[in-house]
């Protein structure tokens, strides 16, 4: 098809426009042949008419379909020209925010000025191991593929980076060795990676700057070469720099500054070791603040100091060379700052005790003199004479400048030099990477021999970067064996011959130099005589003579002749130089010690913008003299050509890095800067090169699956390749426009787009008829609804009708009812109101009657009262008065005869004869006095009773009369009220029909008031029904929204629960992942520690014959039980037989162990430290609760005591019962047998004696090993204070590297087991002490409530009291009385327990005494034994599930048992988990003869086999799922058959005979669930392995439903193809993979719990590496993907229905997948979708969901893309969701795993053991 038939109406094209570049336009008149001109019509609506060149008649670039727009290849689109890379580059960039794009071989990198997620660890590990083509674009693709060609080609790779300022070149080049650095890692004893990485601070510090254009610009290139073991570790690597821009350390332009690390220096100058170089802020200096601007946004130069300082560290620069590089920087800066002054027109000066002067030759270690001196003079020589000759200002400014930049590169170079010592390794480096960052070509308004020398370095490489596109593309052609002619391409070879070759620009340049009289001037004639008219590629400017016009392949360029000779030469003062070379500063001098070998010159002229330096060659050091004349350029152009023969040898990759505007904005795209480097890096070559040749390449699969529709049903053949041969051929009339290959078809430029046409025409077509189709069924449809719809309306309208007049009908006659009865109801309610009315008046009128009545009797009763109660006071008044009198008168009556008789008997007193005769009287007179006064007593007596009989009648006759008169009074005051009551009576009847007039006239008036007032209250009675049923209303309102908010209270706190409740979930599944991961670190680091010991041993220990010594710890390592390999001495020697040649003396890896060592040693010392603190706390807080818990622990004691007495009596009680059994025996005995006791009697007092003694046995056992911890552990407190020496610190110092090791092995598990026996020793303390508090918190509260008893008891009565105090002494008795019944239960319980065993021993005794004597009985006796048969069968019945076996077979059991059994026969013929049962059934056997040793033995030599079993055969799936289910079966054995009550309620009665009976393996159960961890994780990375290659295969690549997702056309970067092809997994290959892993594990016997947390933990993988692969590649995010990936776990799901596994969670570690599937699926137009989305995609974080859309690529043209302002709205919408800023799910992630109990309900005798399995050797017990 002829290319102008494509420019029909509605075709787009590009037309060049002056702002934009390219603009696009739509024709809106077909093109016919011979036109001038194009009717257009642009995108905003506006038409014009393009014209036609009239010469070349060329029409415009056709526009691509919207289909290959954002293509990841810029080779994949089918018009290949400018203004289609520009537009593909613009949408990826700005609207799908991708920096990387591919266009060929070449990644072309936009630097988006911003910090992006996409470089972090997970994505390196995504791109790690991929083809470059199945992932989008990155530097990490472009770095995996030169890995992966070294590896698999055995060649030197290279990577080169190129670019503007400012484009990213650094930062490219830092990723792409941080990837080598992430994937290879080291070899070394040292981590090379990071120092290669720390390399980076160091050069951006010394050589990158801050440009108007970039504000880190590399002002240097380098070549950095990263060395690669035979095992592609990261040996070592080397740099070269090239062109230092030395001017920069004296000048530097607006804007701009000088290095970095003198502003580094400035912002530290606070720090003290700073204080001597006398620094301060970076305006004090003029080398600093040229630039007039010393500060960078967002940059903190003292930080970044501290990390240069770090870098130089971590490379073993030492504090004092940095100091010295500190101090020489410095001093650039003083020298910068010294002032020349002219002393005349000939000569300058220096003002004495210059400052700056006097600090630099202070930091310099030189005079004052001879550096004032040198800096004002110069020294000339002749043939004869020397002569010192002063200079002018201008000349001494310039020398001190050229001494500032000579210092500068010589330190520049030191420092490269050291880096590339500390990243050079001893190890032999097998290959390299190469990465060059390198500066792009150049062009500014000034060009000088700087950018000359920039863009002569840009053709070279421009020109092997086409020469290898140029390979590449005929290799292809010859590849797919088509015919082929050469493309011409453009060459830049008469470029670089007019640069290069002998009489070219730097040949004549040289020779310039070496003129006494040559300058600028002439050496610009010279070039143009020479190749003015000879060189197309050479101009002369119009209006200059000093300059000249080179054509590059970029651009023409005019290069400024000034200052070329100068810089050419890079000419210092020598006299300067041999100041500094006598300097006392050692540094200083190191730097100048090879200044007479250098291969090249140091310094640099005078003028111009920028200066070079060299690095120096130094495998060309040695050469004569005259090498040191060697011109700049000449250097360059060495050293030019020395790179390009490195780059030739090596496999180029290129990375073109693009700068999209000038003002670093970040995601802005400017379409001229963007075109000019594209011309420049040689992106549009590379389209042009493709774009003449056959640049569209489809496979004939691909070709088939995407135009299937344009082919007929016929067409179709079984043969792909003829149908597409025939298709193409009725197609494309053309044959020119195709070629078939061998596997691929391929198009020249636009053919592809000229099918996409007809394939989208042949669609539309298709489309028009359904949707024809579609609206008539529609419209149809329509018609019938609405004539459905008019019936239907009719029938209710008339139905409506009837019924509004039935209802009038009904309402008229309910309205004459209602008349009626208000009628009735307004008469009744007048009538009511007026009766209501009368009666309440006349009750009122009488009762104010009776009031009144009542208030006057009332009054005359109240005065009545008054008067009684007056009187009654005052007659009491007068009494009390004259009482009083009557009272005092006798008184003093009485007082005056006292007186007189008191004398008188004061004078008798006198008188002792009057006492005499008193006396003598005296005892009779008290005699009758006593007579006298008992007769008075009686007489009393009776008065009293009398008295007290007559009171009582004369008070009852009192009453009597009393009442009497009061009746009386009553009567008479009523009489004389009824007369006054008469009189008042009529007086107010007079008074009431007054009032009665008065009343009627005012009733009326009161009616109409109340009628008023009665319709004022009907209306407030309305109101107020209003209001409250408003009030109700809202009251409905509030008790609804109350329960809402209680509901949504209810909702929250449940959510806030389940938050809760999930966080902890997750909390305790973290911990226990992590514990998990800490397992699997230790398996690790213990295989790679007994590799390391293997191959030591190997390769040092070399076997000699004799004695070998034994290591000093090896027996305390087996009796501490440790878990090491254990290997016989047979393997081990064999072993060393086969692998002592293998490999030499590896001395890294031996420094690596000795250093891994050292680390652990530190490690241990420190945890050891922090154990003897926790243990002197322990100590201290033990020491604090003895005093306080004292009591408590006597209690205790006492306790025990008296549980020890209950034992003991308990003892005798069982002895005394042993005594009659053996009484009841002996007499059974001499019963039957008539003389002594039976030997069954003697075998069994045998057995009990043998029993006890060994009980006694174990109790001395018991207390020497309770001696033996108690010493350890004191031994453990004072170690740190014992310092004798021992013999074993000599035989330490004995050792060998080995026995050190094992030492240190031994060592680690004897701490591990002291610490795990002091945590036991802690926890039973605590346990103790808890136990003590709970009890004395008991008794204090039975104190405290036998202290209440007794006070309420002794505020009760005395009999209550004594009741009270029996129902208590009661309930305390009753409660120990059922303390008592519970410990007597108890003890039954162990009483039946000894009578089970005492059976037992007696059936043993019994079996043994029939089978000694039926060894006496001859074999005649035999035959006529008739109870032969029932002994024989009692011996199969009382089989006790136990394997007895010999110490010395043990070998032979694990080797046939484990080391040597094949799973698939087990599994398939047998139970599952027969080798743990047989290994526990010899466990119990050793159990039961009370052997530890053997225990112990047999334990660890099993799970040391199963680890090596494992190491040896670890990816054999079958395997590991073999031996984690016996695994974990021997761990469920020694949990069920452990006798704790809590396992063995799940045993019957027959499994609980055959528990454990004399040793506690509890901590064995944690170390076998470790080790079914270690196995579990072992599976899952078998699992992974297999499943990963079949993942993206299967899930996003595969097409399960044919024919939904059409196949896009693709670039040079191919794409793994979604067409099944034979080896290309499937879909239905990964359910037969997960199939294949359910069926063995259910045959192995795995339990169900294991089972379901594993293919939980598949279905993890399946959906995270999915995922992950979904968001890094555009190709995959489309909406018939998502149909496809939904497909796919809808199998996925249905899988799981089959299994029966839908509860196990595997559904839900698919969920981020689904909603990655249904984001593809869902409407992505308005804000309702958006709102949609971010409901929707709650398992994706917001990276995630951005990532989507922005990689939303619409395969067909009906599908539309994702807006910038629907992505906006999104990340509005989700930015307060908190969530991990992690783009890709983590795939190395292993769910913990939970060992749920799983009892087994095999009986232990009633398994076999087969003969197959060799164990004859195992005896049945």
């Amino acid at each position: 098809m002829a290319a102008s038939e494509l420019y029909t109406k509605y075709a787009r094209v590009w037309i060049p426009d002056a702002d934009e570049v390219w603009k696009s336009a739509e024709l809106t008149k077909d093109y016919k042949q011979g036109d001038t001109s194009l009717q257009l019509r642009l995108e905003d609506g506006k038409d014009i008419e393009h014209k036609l060149d009239p010469k070349t008649k060329n029409l415009p670039h056709l526009r691509n379909p919207d289909i290959l727009v954002g293509e990841n290849d810029l080779t994949a689109l089918s018009y290949l020209h400018e203004p289609a890379v520009l537009h593909n580059l613009k949408v990826r960039f700005i609207d799908s925010k991708l920096i990387y794009t591919y266009c060929g071989i070449v990644l072309v990198a936009i630097n988006p000025y911003e910090n992006l997620p996409i470089y972090g660890t997970d994505i390196i590990n995504a791109y790690s191991g991929q083809n470059m083509g199945d992932m989008d674009p990155h530097i990490f693709a472009v770095a995996e593929e030169a890995y992966k060609q070294m590896a698999r080609d055995e060649r030197n790779q290279s990577i080169i980076v190129s670019g503007e300022s400012g484009a990213g070149k650094t930062v490219s080049a830092k990723y792409t060795m941080r990837y080598f650095a992430t994937v290879s890692g080291s070899a070394g004893e040292a981590n090379v990676e990071e120092k290669v990485l720390a390399s980076n601070p160091i050069m951006e510090a010394i050589g990158n700057a801050k440009t108007t254009r970039n504000d880190n610009s590399s002002r240097f290139g380098k070549y950095i070469e990263i060395g690669f073991d035979k095992k592609y570790h990261i040996v070592g690597a080397n740099m070269r720099t090239y062109l230092l821009e030395k001017s920069r350390v004296v000048f530097q332009a607006d804007e701009e500054r000088n290095y970095h690390i003198f502003y580094q220096l400035c912002a530290s100058s606070h720090l003290p070791e700073f204080k001597a170089l006398h620094l301060g802020k970076a305006e004090d200096f003029r080398c600093t603040n040229q630039g007039l601007n010393t500060v960078i946004d967002g940059v903190d130069d003292a930080k970044e100091m501290s990390t240069t300082r770090n870098a130089f560290t971590l490379l073993g620069i030492n504090e004092s060379y940095q100091m010295g590089v500190f101090k020489i920087l410095a001093s650039i800066l003083h020298l910068g700052n010294i002032e020349l002054k002219d002393r005349d027109s000939d000569s300058s000066k220096i003002e004495p005790n210059n400052s700056h002067l006097t600090v630099f030759c202070d930091l310099m270690g030189v005079t004052y003199q001879d550096m004032s001196h040198w800096l004002c003079h110069r020294k000339l020589k002749t043939a004869t004479e020397t002569y010192v000759k002063p200079i002018p200002k201008l000349q001494a400014v310039n020398a001190r400048d050229a001494l500032a930049k000579h210092i500068y590169a010589k330190l520049f170079d030191w420092i490269v030099q050291h880096v590339n010592k500390a990243l050079h390794s001893t190890v032999k480096q097998n290959s390299f990477i190469g990465v060059l960052d390198i500066y792009g070509f150049e062009t500014f308004d000034i060009n000088s021999f700087e950018q000359f020398c920039i863009n002569y370095a840009n053709e070279k490489l421009q020109q092997q970067f086409n020469m290898h596109v140029f390979k590449l593309e005929q290799e292809e052609y010859m590849k797919e064996q088509i015919p082929w002619t050469l493309i011409d391409f453009y060459d830049n070879q008469p470029c670089i011959n007019l640069i290069e070759a002998k009489m070219g620009v730097l040949a004549l340049l040289d020779e310039e130099c070496k003129m006494p009289k040559g300058t600028d001037d002439t050496w610009a004639q010279k070039l143009y005589n020479t190749h003015l008219k000879t060189c197309a590629l050479f101009e002369k400017p119009r209006m200059s003579n000093k300059a000249f016009i080179i054509q590059h392949f970029a651009d023409k360029v005019e290069y400024q002749c000034e200052g070329f000779l100068e810089k050419n030469k890079d000419t210092v003062n020598e006299e300067q130089i041999n100041v500094l070379k006598a300097s006392k500063f050692d540094l200083l001098v190191e730097l100048f010690q090879d200044e007479e070998k250098a291969t090249s010159p140091t310094g640099a002229p005078t003028g111009g913008r920028t200066r070079l330096s060299v690095k120096p060659d130094t495998s060309r050091a040695g050469k004569a003299a005259k090498e040191h004349k060697k011109t700049v350029g000449l250097q360059f152009r060495n050293s030019l050509q020395l790179l390009m023969d490195t780059l030739n040898a090596t496999t180029p990759h290129y990375v073109r890095c693009i700068k999209p505007n000038d003002r670093k904005l970040p995601f802005t795209f400017d379409p001229k800067r963007a075109v000019q480097q594209l011309r420049a890096c040689g992106v549009l070559e590379t389209i042009r090169i493709s774009a003449a040749g056959f640049p569209s390449r489809w496979t004939y699969q691909e070709f088939f699956s995407r135009y299937r529709v344009l082919m007929k049903q016929k067409d179709v053949l079984t043969d792909r390749k003829l149908t597409c041969r025939n298709v193409l051929e009725k197609l494309v009339q053309d044959k020119d426009k195709y070629q078939f290959g061998k596997t691929k078809i391929f198009f020249r430029a636009g053919q592809v787009a000229y099918l996409e046409k007809l394939r989208a025409d042949k669609l539309r077509a298709a489309c028009i008829r359904i949707q024809k189709t579609i609206r008539c069924w529609l419209v149809r449809k329509k018609y019938l609804r609405m004539r459905r719809s008019a019936i239907t309306i009719q029938r209710f309208v008339r139905g409506y009708q009837a019924r509004c007049l039935a209802k009038f009908l009904r309402e008229t006659k309910a309205a004459i009812v209602i008349q009626k009865y208000q009628r009735m109801y307004v008469e009744r309610t007048r009538y009511k109101r007026m009766q209501a009315a009368a009666l309440s008046i006349q009750r009122e009128l009488r009762a104010y009657q009776a009031r009144q009545l009542y208030q006057g009797l009332l009054r005359e009763h109240k005065a009545v009262i008054i008067q009684k109660w007056v009187r009654g006071w005052l007659a009491r008044c007068w009494y009390k008065r004259s009482l009083a009198a009557v009272v005092y008168l006798q008184c003093c009556v009485r007082r005056m005869r006292a007186k007189r008789e008191l004398k008188k008997l004061k004078i008798e007193a006198r008188s002792v004869e009057h006492f005499k005769k008193l006396n003598i009287g005296m005892e009779n007179k008290i005699m009758q006095l006593q007579r006298k006064i008992d007769e008075q007593h009686k007489e009393n007596k009776a008065v009293s009773e009398r008295l007290s009989s007559l009171e009582s009648a004369y008070t009852a006759e009192s009453e009597r009369l009393r009442a009497e008169l009061t009746r009386l009074r009553g009567a008479e005051e009523e009489a004389r009220s009824n007369a006054n009551r008469i009189t008042s009576l009529l007086e107010e009847l007079a008074k009431l029909r007054k009032e009665l007039q008065s009343t009627q006239s005012e009733k009326k008036l009161i009616e109409d008031q109340a009628e008023s007032y009665r319709n004022k209250m009907e209306q407030m009675v309305a109101e107020l029904k209003d209001q409250n049923n408003l009030l109700k209303s809202e009251k409905d309102d509030l008790n609804r929204l109350i329960q809402e908010q209680g509901q949504q209270i209810t909702e929250r706190m449940t959510k806030a629960l389940q938050e809760e409740t999930k966080k902890l979930e997750n909390d305790l599944n973290e911990e226990r992942s992590r514990y998990q991961n800490l397992l699997s670190e230790h398996l690790r680091l213990e295989e790679r520690y007994d590799d390391l010991k293997e191959e030591m041993t190997l390769t040092l220990d070399v076997p000699k014959p004799g004695h070998r010594r034994t290591d000093s710890t090896h027996s305390s390592n087996e009796s501490e039980h440790t878990y090491n390999s254990e290997f016989p001495e047979s393997e081990e020697s064999s072993h060393r037989g086969e692998d002592v040649t293998k490999a030499a003396l590896d001395m890294s890896l031996f420094l690596k162990l000795q250093k891994r060592v050292t680390e652990l040693e530190h490690e241990k010392q420190s945890l050891q430290k922090e154990l003897d603190v926790r243990e002197e706390q322990f100590q201290l807080a033990r020491a604090r609760d003895d005093e306080d818990h004292k009591k408590a622990r006597g209690a205790e004691l006492e306790y025990e005591s008296l549980k020890r007495q209950e034992l003991e009596s308990e003892n005798k009680k069982l002895k005394h019962d042993l005594n009659k059994m053996r009484q009841a025996l002996a007499e059974k005995g001499g019963a039957g047998a008539g003389g002594g006791p039976p030997s069954a009697y003697k075998a069994l007092l045998e057995q009990l004696n043998a029993s006890n003694e060994e009980l006694e046995v174990r109790k001395e056992e018991v207390l020497i090993l309770r001696s033996q911890l108690v010493s350890q552990k004191e031994a453990m407190h004072h170690k740190e204070t014992m310092t004798e020496p021992s013999p074993y610190t000599e035989d330490v110092k004995r050792m060998t590297g080995g026995e050190i090791a094992q030492a240190y092995v031994g060592l680690k598990d004897t701490n591990r087991l002291l610490e795990s026996q002091m945590q036991a020793q802690r926890r039973s303390h605590d346990s103790e002490m808890d136990v003590l508090r709970r009890e004395l918190q008991s008794m204090k509260e039975e104190n405290i409530r036998q202290q209440q008893v007794l006070a309420q008891n002794l505020q009760l009565p005395l009999e209550a009291r004594i009741e009270a105090s029996l129902q208590h002494e009661i309930t305390r008795l009753t409660n120990e009385n059922l303390d008592l019944l519970g410990q007597m239960e108890r003890q039954e319980k162990v009483i039946r327990k000894y009578r089970k065993q005492l059976k037992v021993y007696s059936k043993k005794i019994g079996e043994r005494e029939v089978g000694g004597q039926m060894e006496n009985v001859s074999p005649g006796q035999i035959v006529d034994e008739p109870v032969l048969p029932v002994n024989i069968h009692r011996k199969e019945k009382d089989f006790q599930g136990m394997l007895e076996y010999n110490r010395d077979d043990e070998q032979r059991l694990v080797k046939n048992l484990i080391l040597e059994l094949k799973p698939r026969g087990v599994a398939v013929n047998f139970i599952p988990g027969l080798p743990a049962y047989i290994l526990f059934m010899c466990l119990r056997h050793a159990d039961y003869l009370n052997d530890d040793q053997k225990v112990r033995s047999l334990l660890t030599s099993t799970i040391n086999s199963i680890k090596k079993i494992l190491k040896k055969r670890g990816d054999d799936f079958e395997m590991v799922s073999f031996w984690l289910s016996n695994t974990c079966r021997l761990m469920h054995c020694l949990k069920q058959y452990s006798g704790e009550e809590a396992y063995m309620k799940h045993n019957t009665l027959r499994q609980n005979e055959h528990c454990l009976s004399n040793f506690d393996l509890t901590e064995y159960q944690q170390v076998l669930s470790d080790l079914a961890i270690q196995i579990y994780q072992q599976l899952i990375r078998c699992m992974e392995s297999i499943l990963q290659p079949m993942i993206v295969s299967g899930m996003l690549e595969h097409e399960t439903i044919q024919g939904v997702s059409g196949v896009k056309p693709t670039g040079l970067r191919k794409r793994t193809s979604s067409i099944a092809d034979e080896g290309t997994y499937t879909l239905d290959s990964i359910l037969r993979q997960l199939t294949s892993f359910h069926s063995i594990m259910c045959q192995h016997g795995v339990d169900p719990e294991i089972i379901k947390q594993a293919v939980k933990q598949q279905f993890y993988i399946i959906g995270a590496v999915t995922l992950n692969n979904l968001l890094l590649r555009k190709d995959m995010c489309s909406w018939s993907k998502g149909m496809q990936i939904r497909y796919n776990v809808s199998q996925l799901e249905e899988w799981l229905r089959d299994k029966n596994l839908m509860n196990c969670g595997a559904k839900d570690m698919l969920e981020p997948l689904i909603q990655a599937a249904q984001l593809l699926q869902v409407k992505k137009k308005t804000d309702e979708d958006a709102e949609a989305i971010c409901s929707m995609c709650s398992a994706l974080s917001t990276a995630q969901i951005v990532k989507v859309l922005n990689l939303y690529t619409p395969v067909n043209e009906f599908e539309e893309r994702v807006s910038l302002t629907f992505i906006q709205t999104i990340q509005n919408l989700l930015q307060d969701r908190k969530q991990s800023p992690q783009l890709l799910m983590d795939t190395r992630i292993i769910h913990p795993v939970l060992f749920s109990f799983n009892p087994s309900s095999l009986v232990l005798d009633t398994i076999h053991i087969p003969s197959s399995l060799n164990l004859g050797f195992l005896s049945p017990v």
